[in-house]
């Protein structure tokens, strides 16, 4: 019987780990199943971009993992059993379970929203597709009607001055100069920058005319205004919550050991401290980096503690000794639209260097490491090693599969 291995998240890290491991295990001793909410690969890093209106890619999963024999069921994952070492999926069809002898955990995560009133009901956000494309049809519709009264422009208002709001504000506010942006802020515009850092941000605004409110609590939404803690009325055709991001609830559920904000806990290998064959990657793991730091929500954290978790999946499936990737993060890189950006280095203590970079070559350089991201995502096991490692002592035992979990994996090949 084979050892089944289930990925849950085909985000960055989890369409990583899914697709080393399918280059480095034999197929003859393993099978991968990813699960993913959604039939695409969803460019996370680009969605303030197709909010603003651009052209973003949205590969087919099936299609990205064609030819490497991973298996692709599109569910939403309900249920995560680490005792039973199941996970119910729930579908168009109906649902079922798949079971698992490794798990990967890589359901990322979503936005935090404010706990503050009216956010649910009329605020918009960039950290799922579907979102995105509901503020690029509310901005579509506010130049539409602009352009039919004469008036004056629409009012868009961003709350929050971290990476996600910094990038959406700028990039809005270049595609659509004819909309008015107002950037809020709880603190100083760009704190966690280096001074230099800072003066080209605020340089960056003042180009593409974006209001900054700095220091400025926001305590309600409203369909046409938002309400700021001094009495501060800021009327909006969109209010944006860009207030950062929360992991999803299931793996608490589960039992399995995580923080108070929900991410599963991990040793230096990725692996759960609680439950010994689950793996966390991406935004879903609390990884402590190489300063003894916890790694920050990222695609670079992703990066590295995708590659530690598929060394040591590797490692101890086939009985090898487990290599230490370095668990590092060394800097932000920050788009202020199209043709600017900000390289800000990041220093051992977790605190942004004086040094940084800013311009137009920064901007080429991020969109160049995005469409390298996407390519290296599309061809999940391109330069890898050819040779594929056997499982020590051959494939291992597991409990008897229950009839939902067969015939769903019967079904989901991804491959002809």
């Amino acid at each position: 019987m084979k050892h089944r291995i289930v990925v849950l998240g085909a985000g960055y890290a989890g369409a990583y780990v899914a697709g080393t491991l399918a280059r480095r295990l034999s197929p003859a001793d393993t099978e991968i199943t990813v699960v993913n909410a959604v039939p695409d690969f969803v460019q996370r890093m680009r969605l303030h971009q197709l909010a603003a209106g651009r052209h973003v890619d949205a590969p087919r999963l099936a299609d990205v993992f064609a030819g490497t024999g991973i298996r692709l069921r599109v569910a939403r994952v309900t249920v995560v059993d680490p005792e039973r070492q199941v996970v119910a999926v729930a579908d168009d069809g109906g649902g079922g379970e798949l079971g698992y002898d490794t798990l990967v955990y890589a359901l990322g995560s979503r936005g935090a929203g404010l706990a503050v009133p009216g956010v649910a009901e009329h605020a918009f956000d960039v950290a799922a597709r579907p979102s995105a494309l509901r503020l690029r049809e509310r901005l579509d519709s506010i130049v539409g009607m602009v352009g039919q009264d004469g008036g004056e422009g629409g009012r868009v208002v961003v709350v929050g001055d971290g990476l996600t709001g910094i990038e959406t504000a700028t990039e809005i506010a270049e595609a659509r100069p004819g909309l008015s942006v107002t950037l809020v802020a709880r603190d100083e515009l760009g704190a966690r920058l280096s001074a230099g850092a800072r003066s080209h941000l605020r340089q960056a605004c003042d180009r593409l005319g974006i209001t900054v409110l700095e220091h400025t609590i926001v305590e309600a939404v409203e369909a046409t205004r938002v309400l700021c803690a001094d009495g501060t009325a800021l009327a909006s055709d969109a209010t944006v919550c860009a207030a950062g991001f929360a992991v999803s609830p299931i793996a608490a559920v589960a039992g399995l050991e995580v923080t108070e904000s929900g991410q599963i806990v991990v040793d230096r290998t990725m692996r759960s401290v609680s439950h010994p064959n689950v793996y966390a990657v991406g935004d879903s793991a609390y990884a402590i980096g190489d300063n003894g730091r916890p790694l920050p929500m990222s695609c670079a954290s992703a990066a590295c503690i995708g590659r530690q978790a598929v060394e040591a999946i590797v490692g101890r499936l086939t009985g090898r000794a487990i290599a230490n990737t370095k668990l590092i993060y060394t800097l932000n890189h920050i788009s202020l639209g199209r043709r600017d950006g900000i390289l800000q280095m990041i220093g051992d203590e977790g605190q942004a260097k004086p040094k940084f970079l800013g311009g137009r070559k920064v901007a080429r350089a991020k969109a160049g490491i995005l469409a390298m991201s996407l390519w290296a995502t599309s061809h999940p096991t391109f330069g890898m090693p050819g040779r594929k490692r056997h499982l020590a002592g051959g494939p291992r035992t597991r409990p008897t599969s229950t009839v939902a979990d067969t015939a769903a994996q019967q079904a989901t090949h991804a491959t002809p």
